[in-house]
């Protein structure tokens, strides 16, 4: 499997069209075609569905384009490194919560891409069924996960920081009047959950089975801005880190609901494979996660 045709099968992937990829890679459109078909060969999958003029992925192609990323990633990683060229290339694959990509990643790339500005990013929400797999085949180099601790022979994990959780609900709900309230008080309401947000979700879910909550109903969302608007409109309340809806509670829109004799939080866990080469440009990431996330 040679890099030019990854590169080919890329381009084509990110264009829809083998004349246009054919233009960008300054070469015929049959010499394109001719690089696809032999990957096609190699592999023993089709890439790609023709519906008349137009094209998609397969199954398979699809799962292909990360693992492309990937490898021309370390063409461009070991070139810079055998080189010596003193700038850091590359493209870092990451999966994290979205409370961890919306209010926290931020700023780390910020302060990252001051210093490395030709660096590229993948992020995505992660999912816990798919995340060790794609840990240990290299698609993903670095997670992040809302949860007490991962216990992980194969994997390297670091606590960064510890985040308080906080039951919200709106000013008018009938538990707002209330100084603390007990956790036998969420008989009968509704709770809406977002699924990615890891750990946390599943603990609070046990909270409630250990104490016999009859719930109402349980909502869960992808989207942490769908569960927020959903609490907005009085569907219900939710758990969620703090620094997710600070704003929203210094505006007035939401009150924390005290729970007695509970300690909610969750902590920020760094998480990466033992096996996977540490290059240059995953290295200096991964310190500047250490010295950010910590104190933001």
């Amino acid at each position: 499997m040679e890099i030019k045709h990854l590169k080919t099968f890329r381009k084509v992937a990110h264009l829809m069209n083998f004349n246009q990829a054919a233009k960008a890679l300054y070469c015929s459109q049959s010499t394109v075609s001719a690089q696809i078909k032999l990957l096609e060969q190699e592999l023993g999958v089709l890439l790609f569905d023709r519906l008349g003029k137009k094209i998609i992925l397969t199954q398979a192609g699809s799962k292909l384009i990360r693992y492309a990323e990937k490898m021309i990633d370390i063409e461009k990683e070991t070139i810079s490194e055998i080189t010596k060229i003193q700038e850091l290339l590359g493209l870092i694959s990451i999966r994290a919560p979205q409370t961890v990509g919306t209010y926290l990643l931020p700023e780390v790339l910020k302060h990252f891409k001051k210093q490395y500005p030709r660096v590229g990013f993948n992020v995505e929400t992660c999912s816990m069924i798919s995340l060790k797999d794609e840990l240990r085949s290299g698609i993903v180099d670095i997670a992040f996960l809302l949860a007490d601790n991962v216990v992980e022979k194969s994997f390297h994990t670091q606590i960064l920081r510890i985040l308080p959780l906080v039951l919200i609900a709106r000013p008018d709900h009938h538990l707002a009047v209330k100084k603390t309230i007990d956790i036998k008080d969420l008989n009968g309401e509704t709770i809406i959950l977002p699924k990615h947000d890891c750990g946390y979700k599943m603990m609070f879910e046990t909270l409630l089975s250990q104490e016999n909550v009859d719930t109402a109903s349980i909502m869960e969302f992808n989207s942490v801005e769908a569960v927020k608007q959903c609490v907005q409109k009085g569907l219900g309340i939710t758990i969620i880190p703090e620094l997710s809806v600070r704003e929203e509670i210094m505006a007035g829109k939401f009150v924390i609901l005290t729970l007695k004799d509970e300690i909610l939080e969750t902590s920020v866990v760094m998480i990466w494979h033992k096996n996977k080469w540490m290059s240059p440009t995953l290295t200096q990431f991964i310190n500047c996660v250490r010295k950010t996330i910590p104190f933001i």
